[in-house]
């Protein structure tokens, strides 16, 4: 835990101003991004303090795809169900504001604004997926 760390702090329940949204993996938490890049637009976040998206190795695996699957769920219990049209993704360093792991998952994707489209660009020099 990190209490600098403002997803530490979300994932402890310690920022009142984040609703955590229901989450089936109690190692995981999810909430709304404040500044939404689609109509969908939610951070699956680790409670445990991890890095970027640079420290992950090959051990993490099995938690990149228990995000993912959180990502999906959360997508369907808030009625979108055109799983073939979700883009979800990491920032890479330095592009990357928060020094915590979170996934990006946003939907639709086709809808995706200009900017957006740049910002959450499929596997570019900012944004892997």
């Amino acid at each position: 835990y990190d209490g600098k760390c403002v997803f530490c702090r979300i994932a402890r329940r310690e920022e009142p101003g984040t609703a955590l949204l229901p989450c089936e993996d109690e190692d995981l938490v999810c909430f709304r991004d404040i500044k939404p890049g689609a109509p969908h637009h939610y951070l699956v976040v680790p409670v445990k303090h991890m890095g970027n998206c640079k420290t992950l190795k090959a051990e993490h695996i099995p938690l990149v795809k228990r995000m993912m699957e959180v990502g999906k769920a959360v997508l369907q219990k808030n009625n979108f169900s055109d799983l073939n049209d979700v883009r979800m993704g990491f920032h890479w360093p330095p592009f990357c504001s928060i020094a915590h792991l979170h996934l990006h998952v946003l939907a639709p994707a086709s809808q995706l604004g200009f900017l957006s489209r740049l910002y959450y660009k499929t596997n570019s020099y900012w944004f892997i997926t």
